[in-house]
């Protein structure tokens, strides 16, 4: 099955993403996005296809060290824990 995920946008309020940073957080997201389907598949709704305007996703937990890869996986960890149990 081929699946394709795009995200128009991605607003991080409050971050202190630089404008450098945001590829390295856009990267991250993606692939750790693309490994949570991989590995755990996506609810019986979204394999039905069709778009999802808005995903609420959990709060992160960020300090002064978390870098872009690290704030990326743990964005693509709470994005997907919104979508819904796989079923």
């Amino acid at each position: 099955m081929k699946m394709t995920v795009h995200i128009e946008r991605l607003i991080l309020d409050g971050l202190p993403v630089s404008s450098h940073d945001s590829r390295h957080v856009r990267v991250a997201v993606t692939a750790e996005l693309g490994r949570l389907i991989g590995a755990h598949g996506i609810s019986d709704g979204l394999r039905q296809g069709g778009a999802i305007p808005t995903v609420q996703a959990g709060a992160l937990l960020t300090n002064s060290r978390t870098t872009s890869r690290q704030l990326g996986t743990q964005i693509a960890r709470a994005v997907y824990g919104g979508l819904g149990s796989p079923k």
